[in-house]
């Protein structure tokens, strides 16, 4: 049943992805979907990183002792500061797991 379940979730993504992706299929969105749709990823991102920063133990951890806050802070500085996606990634992830360790 787990199978079962596994391939049809994969398929549900690939004929979604299959849609928009396929030039010769005749679906086109309109210039207000396309721009909700650019709000998709952020908010995705959000949704998933915030409860991780911000939560500790089902409790707000705003602290300066919060290893996940700080790393998050410097995160978006290099992104502002580098605008290179895969340096932010690498030095973001060095200093989370320096403050994991310091902290």
């Amino acid at each position: 049943m787990i199978y079962i379940m596994i391939v049809a979730m994969g398929l549900a993504v690939f004929l979604n992805r299959y849609l928009f992706l396929e030039p010769r299929l005749p679906v086109r969105l309109n210039r207000g979907a396309r721009e909700f749709l650019g709000f998709a990823v952020p908010g995705m991102l959000t949704a998933i990183c915030g409860p991780i920063i911000f939560l500790t133990d089902h409790q707000l951890n705003l602290s300066p002792a919060n290893p996940y806050l700080l790393a998050a802070i410097c995160a978006v500085a290099l992104m502002y500061w580098t605008r290179n996606v895969l340096l932010t990634v690498l030095l973001s992830m060095a200093l989370f797991y320096l403050f994991r360790w310091w902290l």
